[in-house]
């Protein structure tokens, strides 16, 4: 996909928000989670102003519901519309999930069986909230912890074929293949394989915290360094520089901690396109 949103970024997060705009350190566009800012005003509204003369900026929800049972909610697709067009944004994303049900936010992303039935009902609300916001839509391979009855394929089957019946873009969260590939088995490197990589517009790497038996996607940094190795990997698979976003969401350092993260991604990508290697036939 064409779009103007190139290199790497950050989400605007509230502990380094008013430091943001003034930043001198290479930065190339911003990801907001729209459900923290859009209805606020005061400092969030002026950060988030100052930010969009500066870069680019992509809405990554978490309300979406793309997969649940109850309808989607038109008041959350219109105030999405609004930002995106406010914006100019090239596209939205959320997850592959369910978040919503019985009319009530869950507050947490919840899988879907992976089977042909929830890949139709999901991709049809694809092409709803689409036409609804007016952007093209993106979604995310989420993290799980446990496997919903029913399932008929597994998980890279299941988001592939999400996907492409949804005729939508990926977000390819790399972290999050590789901490289902922790908690559930398979090779990290062989779903990378088996995604249309040519559909992903976005890249998020981030941090994660091994517990007792489970490993927690908490977006706490710094990442680690073999989930930049599964990054270069895919970078060499695509071969090309995929828009990349450093996600730090919890025990936020300073900026600078979080920007070295953002450089480091960089780096990455141009190492595994000088190298082009090692790649799977």
């Amino acid at each position: 996909m064409t779009s103007r949103i190139q290199g790497f970024g950050v989400g605007l997060r509230r502990p380094f928000a008013a430091d943001l705009p003034s930043t001198t350190r290479r930065l190339d566009w911003i990801e907001i989670t729209p459900e923290n800012w859009v209805r606020f005003g005061g400092l969030r509204r002026l950060w988030l102003d100052a930010c969009a003369e500066r870069w680019p900026i992509v809405p990554h929800s978490v309300s979406l519901s793309i997969g649940g049972p109850d309808p989607l909610d038109d008041a959350f697709l219109d105030a999405t519309a609004a930002l995106c067009q406010r914006l100019d944004a090239p596209w939205w994303s959320d997850h592959v999930c369910w978040t919503v049900a019985g009319g009530q936010y869950l507050n947490d992303l919840f899988p879907l069986p992976f089977s042909d039935e929830a890949v139709a009902h999901t991709a049809a609300r694809v092409k709803a909230a689409e036409a609804r916001v007016g952007c093209p839509l993106a979604l995310e391979n989420a993290t799980f912890y446990a496997h919903m009855p029913g399932g008929t394929m597994d998980e890279a089957a299941f988001v592939r074929a999400v996907i492409e019946a949804g005729d939508c873009g990926l977000l390819l969260d790399v972290n999050n293949v590789y901490v289902n590939s922790l908690n559930h088995g398979g090779d990290p490197r062989d779903f990378i394989d088996r995604m249309p990589l040519d559909r992903v517009w976005q890249i998020h790497v981030a941090g994660h915290t091994p517990t007792d038996g489970t490993v927690i996607d908490t977006h706490i940094g710094p990442v680690i360094d073999p989930v930049w190795a599964l990054y270069r990997y895919t970078i060499a698979r695509a071969g090309r520089v995929i828009p990349t976003l450093v996600e730090w969401d919890q025990e936020i350092p300073a900026l600078d901690v979080v920007l070295d993260e953002v450089d480091r991604a960089r780096a990455e990508a141009e190492a595994a396109l000088a190298s082009l290697a090692p790649v799977r036939p």
